[in-house]
């Protein structure tokens, strides 16, 4: 399951960086070379930046990979290290749950304004928050649950 996860959440970061590469030097060699830009560009690289943003925390706070500081963790024995992570596993859940819900208010606010440049509504890219905060809420019960799985001695998972 938290192979799955991770795995699509890679392919979904991936994609994102992609889809801002691919746009951006499109519109580059067609301003430059045929000296016509294309108007929407940059709002689309703007919006796949951020569903990649909130699809890359998601990943990023899965594998444990997130910028820490362990001080604290470093000064404390095993038992009570184990306990912090725990609890900043359920900031971390708390946190994705507040994501959702002030995203869905955001979106539902202010969904329907057009944005300028595609024409599209807004509620399609400000969705990202709501996307993002549901991948971190899964991330935060993957974690979670992997305190409660037996530990085996391959690091294959």
């Amino acid at each position: 399951m938290k192979r799955l996860y991770k795995n699509t959440l890679a392919t979904l970061t991936g994609t994102s960086l992609f889809v801002i590469f691919g746009v951006v030097l499109v519109s580059s060699l067609s301003r430059y070379l045929f000296n016509s830009p294309i108007q929407w560009s940059e709002e689309v690289a703007k919006y796949a930046m951020i569903y990649g943003t909130m699809f890359g925390m998601a990943l990023c706070y899965l594998e444990g990979i997130h910028i820490r500081f362990t001080f604290l963790e470093d000064m404390v024995s095993a038992k009570v290290r184990h306990i912090l992570h725990i609890i900043s596993d359920l900031i971390a859940l708390i946190s994705g749950a507040v994501f959702v819900y002030s995203g869905y208010l955001f979106m539902m606010k202010r969904g329907a304004i057009q944005a300028p440049g595609t024409g599209i509504q807004m509620y399609y890219f400000q969705v990202a928050m709501v996307i993002g905060g549901v991948c971190l809420v899964i991330a935060a019960l993957i974690r979670l649950a992997d305190y409660f799985q037996p530990k085996n001695t391959s690091e294959g998972q």
